[in-house]
């Protein structure tokens, strides 16, 4: 999502416009629409080619900078800054995709996320 894949859904910061303030779904997928509209990629953004490019990030590119590791404490002690950069920019790169695809398939994914808390914890319950 880098922005150089064709239809890539990187929702583009404008010449470091880095918050560090909390930033809402609905941001996201305003900013993510708005991108993608910009480019003319709504063309590309179909919820089966949206679920590929975050099965290969997730599987793929992000799976690729634990490969080696082995099991890594909380908080990665032992991972410089410039990993965890990385890793923070491949972790961006799938929520992006995933904010996406939940806006092209209607899904309020905020809610669902909530609804799926509560089953989970009634299930606990039992």
């Amino acid at each position: 999502m880098e922005g150089e894949e064709k239809g890539g859904a990187s929702g583009g910061v404008r010449d470091g416009e880095v918050r560090t303030a909390a930033v809402s779904l609905e941001t996201l997928r305003k900013r993510m629409a708005d991108f993608a509209t910009e480019r003319d990629w709504e063309q590309f953004h179909s919820p089966r080619n949206l679920l590929l490019a975050l099965v290969r990030r997730g599987g793929g590119e992000l799976s690729e900078i634990f490969q080696w590791k082995g099991e890594v404490p909380k908080g990665l002690p032992d991972w410089d800054d410039d990993e965890k950069e990385h890793l923070g920019e491949e972790l961006a790169d799938m929520l992006l995709y995933l904010v996406r695809l939940s806006d092209m398939c209607g899904v309020d994914l905020g809610r669902a996320a909530l609804r799926k808390m509560e089953i989970n914890a009634r299930k606990l319950q039992c």
